[in-house]
């Protein structure tokens, strides 16, 4: 942990280009630092019944890496078995997570801290208030703007979503509850997507005389098709969770209240890959995905001859010859 610290210290003074500065952070709640304490298990929506089992006890602590009381958005370690994933939850419950300013300074913090640090090899993305994931922009806060300025916050808006898209690492979102709007925005610039069966999915910028802005004309017809995402982005209409499902735009559905124990059994096996080849798959399909076929071929290549001299690779085939789970080191 003290690694990720360090991290964070350095990181308050190197931004990426793309992201703007935000507030400096704590680190309330790291057992490495004087003061710091480990954090409680997270409360779902749904109440205890709704809990995952014992994978909250106190065997399995999180270290908090990003974490002050008044910020909108969290960023937690998980300890022991589960050393590599790592969680973001949403928490800005008295605006239904609605995305304002210092929500959007938040998430680029965020993307800031995760690709400087190497042991992590899976994001989780979930909401810490019930039965929603995330209301869309904050209109509230809008109001007060004029069109330069919402144009200004719209453009970073975009950008700071596909630095989340380019998060080296895979990304799983879980959704319960609703994901409006930029909300549903944000869930398209993740890898994966798990949601719970009372989640509920809609691009309803068109009702107040906008288009989605932040990467929902683009990212939703490559999800789902042209046809489907121009009728729910004309429409504005709001699917249910298992709609959600038919068209692809989630991998998976699951009971309410389950859609974090899901989502936390696909980090885990995500966590056991090798991670210098999760980053290359990774950039294999997405960069891939944007060209012909050939160039794409040619930039498979490239990531595979880009593992050919790791360590981990000769780990993977030493396991495999001596029937044990391989140790990768990320090297």
């Amino acid at each position: 942990m003290q690694k990720v610290g360090e991290l964070i210290s350095r990181s308050r003074h190197h931004l990426h280009r793309s992201i703007r500065p935000v507030a400096s952070l704590s680190r309330a709640g790291d057992s490495n630092f004087p003061g710091g304490t480990t954090t409680t298990p997270r409360t779902l929506p749904g109440g205890p019944a709704c809990q995952p089992p014992s994978l909250f006890r106190a065997s399995f602590r999180r270290h908090l890496i990003l974490q002050t009381a008044p910020e909108p958005v969290k960023l937690n370690r998980l300890s022991e078995s589960d050393t590599g994933i790592v969680e973001v939850r949403l928490d800005r419950p008295e605006a239904k997570n609605a995305i304002g300013k210092e929500m959007l300074k938040g998430i680029q913090r965020v993307i800031e801290v995760v690709n400087g640090d190497s042991s992590t090899n899976v994001v989780m993305l979930s909401s810490s208030v019930p039965r929603v994931f995330c209301a869309g922009a904050d209109l509230k806060e809008r109001r007060l703007m004029g069109p330069s300025e919402v144009q200004s916050f719209v453009n970073s808006l975009r950008s700071t979503f596909s630095s989340f898209e380019a998060i080296e690492v895979p990304t799983i979102a879980i959704v319960e509850g609703a994901a409006l709007g930029g909300g549903l925005e944000l869930v398209l610039s993740c890898d994966i997507r798990v949601c719970g069966e009372s989640a509920t999915f809609s691009l309803p910028e068109t009702g107040l005389a906008i288009i989605p802005g932040a990467g929902g004309t683009q990212r939703l017809p490559r999800m789902v098709g042209r046809s489907i995402a121009k009728e729910l982005i004309f429409t504005g209409r709001r699917i249910d969770a298992n709609e959600a499902l038919s068209i692809g735009l989630v991998n998976y559905c699951v009971p309410t209240g389950e859609a974090y124990q899901k989502a936390l059994q696909l980090a885990r096996e995500i966590n056991q890959r090798g991670p210098l080849a999760l980053k290359m798959a990774k950039k294999a399909i997405s960069e891939g995905m944007e060209v012909d076929l050939s160039s794409a071929l040619v930039i498979e290549e490239q990531c595979y001859e880009e593992l050919l001299n790791t360590e981990d690779r000769l780990e993977g085939l030493a396991a495999f010859a001596e029937k044990r789970k391989p140790k990768y080191t990320g090297k």
